[in-house]
């Protein structure tokens, strides 16, 4: 999968009772499913059950199980409230009858009008200036991990440039933080209605996430030798996103316990408008040979 129309077919699921959607899965450098596959699919479920007046501003998920590549997945969807101007809807993804997702969102007529700032986007520099992950997958290739190296060179719908490269061969802690432009290939975003738009950033929003968290550790800890998982993953939209350019985000990891890593970041486009903000933590230990 490496078209954006690709993704769009995968995110769209068939329907196959009252309020029971199913989809299939992609292989996207990790045994199995990607986290931002399930979000994504789940909240194309979600919104096939509210008027279509309201678009969702909120979600708050949790990964219960790892997902199996080969198996369906089914949604379920309960409808929880219909209110003047908010709705609620919960979703519950299973393989083979064990729920391995549960997600809660909410959506909102869309009102002008109120109080509007937000803060600014972090100065980096530009998309144009640095390298893809192809790039450095084709420049490093044999000399990477092979974990990173098949991670960085799998077929996607996206292409990243991250601005601070963490490098294995360097023993060398950073701050915790990171940047990283994106940008969708093959996008057609005229045709593209406002839960499309959410749905593939919700996609997109696990890329470079939970992998912050490393960053302070990096002398001694990266994708080949630690075991990375999502636990939970939250969203807020904030504005109607621009896909057809490259868009930032900007993370940053408070703290990293008990197995833990706790993320924390905002996606801007090119302009600088703040469009997502979101919230992670995931499983990082190190891998027992």
């Amino acid at each position: 999968m490496n078209t954006t129309s690709e993704l769009i077919n995968l995110l769209t699921l068939q329907k196959i009772g009252k309020n029971l959607f199913k989809g299939n899965s992609s292989y996207m450098g990790s045994p199995n499913v990607f986290g931002g596959q399930v979000v994504a699919q789940a909240l194309h479920a979600a919104y096939q059950t509210v008027p279509k007046d309201r678009f969702c501003h909120s979600l708050h998920s949790y990964f219960i199980l790892p997902g199996n590549l080969e198996i369906p997945i089914q949604y379920e969807v309960t409808i929880l409230r219909d209110g003047g101007s908010f709705t609620t809807r919960s979703v519950t993804a299973k393989q083979e009858g064990k729920a391995i997702f549960m997600m809660a969102c909410s959506f909102q007529l869309d009102q002008e009008g109120g109080l509007n700032h937000q803060i600014d986007m972090p100065e980096v520099k530009v998309p144009e200036d640095l390298m893809s992950w192809n790039d450095i997958g084709k420049m490093f290739g044999p000399m990477l991990p092979k974990q990173i190296q098949k991670f960085v060179t799998t077929d996607r719908p996206l292409d990243f440039k991250p601005v601070e490269i963490p490098t294995p061969f360097e023993k060398k802690d950073y701050e915790p933080v990171s940047n990283v432009w994106m940008k969708f290939l093959d996008v057609e975003e005229s045709s593209y209605s406002l839960p499309l738009l959410h749905q593939l950033i919700a996609y997109s929003s696990d890329y470079n996430v939970l992998s912050t968290a490393l960053m302070p550790h990096a002398s001694k800890a990266h994708f080949g030798n630690m075991q990375l998982a999502c636990l939970d993953h939250s969203l807020w939209f904030h504005r109607k996103p621009n896909l057809t350019d490259w868009m930032l985000l900007n993370v940053e990891s408070p703290s990293a316990s008990n197995t833990r890593g706790f993320t924390k970041g905002n996606i801007f486009n090119r302009s600088g408008e703040l469009v997502c903000s979101l919230t992670q933590e995931g499983l990082i230990r190190p891998i027992q040979r």
